[in-house]
């Protein structure tokens, strides 16, 4: 429980007790310790996405030696973990450091509105789901994630509400469902599909992966030759920093290689994939996506899971549009037909920034999507304000983190010029001239269909979009963080 100041007054309210939730605290009592802080969390407990998901077989879609804190090395040796690693490692950081004492859990923020006369935000706030409380503070951290909660992203799946067996979304994965002996449908291609695919696998009679499009499918070993030799041959004192620069450094050349020599990666990827498939099944349709490697997230799975159930018979791949879910089979517009128990339909998430909380300032609504965002970080003008957004290619804790120390170095400088409020701002010139490009990068369907919800950004300036992560945290340490934004003392 966190230590309330009077009258839940205080300097910075961070909202979500996540990854980037966890890690906006560390920074704050690293770097501004005499800032009083509280995190507001609606669930039961920190941990986010990581906290929600229960599906079999959840894990991390990135390395954890960069989605980890870099001020708490992940010490395990393998890269991918399993969720419930995951949780137990934020809880031991968040206890190391005193940060639990900090959260308020069951406190979810419905309203949050700036007073430009007070220059403070005030939340309205339901505590243990009846209670209505208040809070205040000078600057407020948005942790909440990039995607609803409450709601998974809807598909239309024709027929699909006449189906006699059990429907599954993995947003919300039901404790007693027993799927042993059974026939499993799983309708998508991303990576909870490739996670859940060779998980269920082990107790189902059998688990078909049904997908309208093929997604690039990588083998990643939990423990590579590179990070043996370090642990090796090299003092320990240096491990955790040589194997994390490892996955910062290789990732990076690898994007940055597709994206300039996009057939070269491509070929890569598939003279990588096709050995490890059964002799019966073709890389095209099942593994031939219609876009280049990293134009949408690439799925890896751990020491080639994935492949192995798929040689093992104990699951397979079909590509295809379905023509009509009927109360016992789907039906595929090819002709093909299954008749499976559970459809797990793994379609996406659905976008929400903020948590879905009302946000004003001074009393008038402020429409989210109808703005530009300052270095990745600021929404145009939102006095006081922050909210993270992490990489689509490399890990959500590396943006997280530049992000954080970025915002900490400024609290500290206004608070050094006694400046009371900022505000990012347009100048007229930006406002007639400026081109709008997508805050995400990629091509996925959930991001098409969300897209209208999230911010823009620019071409040129602070309003352009962040790029990667060392460059990144030299604008976080040294760039200008006066340009575009209004510093107003009190």
């Amino acid at each position: 429980m966190a230590s309330e100041k009077s009258n839940n007054k205080y300097d910075v309210v961070i909202v979500g007790a996540g990854i980037s939730g966890i890690n906006f605290a560390y920074r704050l009592q690293e770097r501004n310790p005499n800032l009083s802080f509280v995190i507001l969390e609606g669930r039961h407990e920190i941990g986010g996405t990581w906290s929600l998901f229960q599906y079999p077989g959840i894990r991390s879609d990135s390395d954890l030696y960069t989605f980890g804190f870099p001020w708490k090395p992940w010490k395990a040796e393998s890269s991918i973990a399993k969720g419930e690693s995951i949780i137990n490692y934020m809880k031991e950081a968040a206890s190391e450091t005193g940060i639990d004492k900090k959260i308020l859990f069951h406190h979810h923020v419905n309203e949050a509105n700036y007073s430009s006369q007070d220059k403070a935000w005030k939340f309205k706030v339901t505590a243990n789901g009846s209670e209505q409380k208040d809070f205040q503070a000078r600057f407020f951290l948005m942790c909440t994630g990039y995607y609803d909660y409450s709601t998974p992203l809807q598909t239309e799946i024709p027929g699909i509400e006449s189906f006699k067996g059990r429907v599954i979304h993995p947003q919300f994965w039901p404790r007693d469902l027993d799927y042993e002996n059974k026939e499993v449908v799983v309708i998508g291609s991303g990576a909870t599909a490739v996670t859940l695919i060779p998980s269920m696998a082990d107790k189902a009679k059998h688990v078909t992966m049904l997908q309208r499009s093929p997604s690039y499918v990588m083998s990643m070993p939990k423990e590579d030759g590179l990070e043996r030799a370090i642990r090796g041959y090299t003092p320990s004192s240096w491990h955790d920093k040589l194997i994390r620069w490892k996955w910062l450094v290789v990732p990076f050349l690898m994007v940055n290689l597709a994206h300039y020599f996009p057939k070269v990666v491509r070929k890569l990827f598939q003279s990588a994939i096709q050995p490890q498939l059964p002799p019966s099944m073709q890389m095209d349709p099942h593994f031939n996506p219609s876009y280049y490697p990293f134009e949408q997230r690439v799925c890896f799975c751990p020491d080639a899971d994935f492949y192995k159930s798929l040689r093992a018979g104990k699951s397979s791949v079909e590509t295809g549009v379905v023509d009509t879910v009927t109360p016992n089979s789907i039906r595929l517009k090819s002709g093909k037909e299954f008749n499976p128990d559970i459809i797990v339909t793994a379609t996406g998430l659905k976008l929400r920034i903020a948590g879905g909380m009302q946000i004003t300032v001074d009393e008038k609504p402020y429409n989210i999507p109808d703005h530009f965002v300052w270095k990745g970080i600021m929404l145009e003008d939102l006095p006081n304000c922050a909210f993270v957004i992490g990489y689509v290619d490399a890990s959500w804790t590396l943006g997280a983190d530049a992000t954080a120390q970025l915002v900490t170095r400024m609290l500290k400088q206004m608070e050094k010029e006694g400046v009371a409020e900022v505000i990012p701002r347009r100048s007229t010139a930006e406002k007639t001239s400026m081109q709008q490009k997508p805050l995400l990068k990629l091509t996925s369907t959930y991001i098409k269909k969300g897209g209208n919800i999230l911010p823009m950004t620019g071409d040129s300036g602070p309003w352009k979009a962040r790029s990667y992560y060392y460059k990144d945290l030299m604008i976080a340490w040294y760039g200008n963080i006066k340009a575009g934004i209004d510093w107003n003392r009190a």
